[in-house]
C-alpha cells in the first residue's frame, strides 16, 4: 500500500483508507476520498506543493501533508483501463458524449 503523495505523475490507484478522524479527513471524505473510489495524480506545483490530482471528475489540489492521508493500492498507469471497485479508470483523452440539442 501507499500514500496519495508517492505516486508519480499520469499513475492511479484504488482508495483504500483515509487516516484521521478530525476535520481535514472529514473534508476529504466530502470531496470524494473514499473507499474503493480510483483517484489518479496529475502533477506537483513547481515547488512540490500543492499535489494536483482527478477524482469523480474533479480537479483537486491537496497539500502534501493531507494526500499522506489517503492510503491506495496502485499504482495504475495512466494507460490502463482496470476496474476498481464499481468504478473503473477512464484515460485523459476520453471526453464524455455531447449532449443532443432540444427542439423546442
Amino acid at each position: 500500500m501507499i500514500t496519495l503523495d508517492q505516486l508519480r505523475p499520469g499513475q492511479s490507484g484504488e482508495i483504500v483508507r483515509v487516516d484521521g478522524c478530525d476535520g481535514i479527513s472529514c473534508r476529504l471524505r466530502e470531496m470524494g476520498f473514499v473507499p474503493g473510489e480510483s483517484v489518479r495524480f496529475l502533477c506537483t506545483a513547481p515547488l512540490g506543493d500543492p499535489l494536483n490530482c482527478v477524482i469523480q471528475g474533479s480537479r483537486v489540489a491537496l497539500r502534501g501533508r493531507e494526500a499522506r492521508r489517503i492510503s491506495l493500492l496502485g499504482p495504475v498507469t495512466a494507460d490502463a483501463t482496470v476496474p476498481f471497485g464499481s468504478r473503473s479508470l477512464q484515460s485523459a483523452n476520453e471526453n464524455p458524449p455531447a449532449a443532443e440539442p432540444i427542439a423546442v
